[in-house]
């Protein structure tokens, strides 16, 4: 029994670690201009196929991978600036629509560019198991979870020690007054897309080694990575990442002890449940737009 449940359980955390990431993305944009990204996961789709892609066009690992996060973050650049920056101050809809919109087009590009075909990606430091307990854990989950700990650290030392991230921790708390004391509210926007997409995408890349990828894995999970978002409070950085976790290792234990089939159900009862009992999620303070 101990075996199949840290089996269970390494599938949920790697998972989960890779819905953290997604739910840093959206906490991120919501923060600096309460917009709900729904593009973000078609960034996490960003970050797998092209890295796939640059890396089956000869390049070495180490340049793929950085090609791959820095074009999706330019892409979360440009939704800001030719989709979102157009329509500023618009109702809460009508940018949930036009971030869904952007989501099919970048969708769209891709199947057209790379296809329909389902691609895999090497893993980072071989494919040898790791018996832990009678359980295995592949060396990718351990690059996913050491990736997503230096990620959240990084965070935490952007947002307290640096000027910049005490800029856009000052225009989500109150934007007018941010504005009044000279800070960029226009450039803290930019920011906040650039690294919405860049997480969303090393999520993409990190996970891709163990799961595949595709042109449409950012549907499912960009609406987890939501779902992981809310249920840790919508603009809690550290709620996004238990989220996430809690989200990964519930998904996995219902797969394994219930019926895989359930799998993709179980995020979004949980998200009903948490909101029906704490409707500002478990580290939520402050209140979110009912769309």
């Amino acid at each position: 029994m101990l075996p199949q449940f840290l089996q269970f359980l390494f599938s949920g955390v790697t998972v989960g670690a890779t819905y953290a990431l997604a739910a840093l993305g959206f906490t991120l944009i919501y923060n600096a201009s309460n917009v709900i990204n729904f593009a973000q996961g078609e960034f996490i789709m960003l970050g797998g196929m092209l890295a796939v892609y640059f890396t089956q066009a000869g390049l070495p690992l180490p340049v793929s991978l950085i090609l791959a996060i820095v074009i999706p973050a330019v892409v979360g650049v440009l939704v800001e600036k030719l989709a979102i920056e157009p329509v500023k101050g618009a109702e809460t809809v009508t940018l949930i629509i036009i971030t869904i919109g952007a989501s099919l087009f970048i969708r769209g590009l891709i199947q057209v560019w790379l296809g329909k075909a389902t691609h895999s990606l090497p893993s980072f430091s071989g494919d040898a198991p790791i018996e832990i307990l009678g359980a295995t854990l592949l060396p990718q989950s351990l690059w996913v979870l050491g990736v997503t700990a230096l990620v959240v650290v990084a965070l935490w030392y952007f947002f307290s020690r640096t000027l910049q991230g005490k800029a856009m921790l000052a225009t989500s708390f109150n934007r007018l007054a941010a504005e009044l004391v000279g800070i960029n509210t226009s450039w803290v926007l930019f920011m906040s897309f650039a690294m919405s997409a860049a997480l969303g995408a090393l999520g993409g890349i990190l996970v891709t080694p163990i799961t595949l990828t595709s042109y449409d894995v950012g549907i499912m999970l960009g609406l987890k990575g939501f779902v992981a978002a809310v249920v840790g409070g919508l603009g809690s950085g550290l709620g996004a990442v238990l989220g996430g976790l809690l989200v990964g290792v519930l998904e996995a234990m219902g797969a394994g002890y219930i019926s895989s089939s359930y799998k993709d159900a179980i995020p979004f009862v949980l998200i009903l449940l948490i909101l029906f009992f704490k409707p500002r999620g478990l580290f939520g303070g402050k209140s979110t737009d009912r769309v």
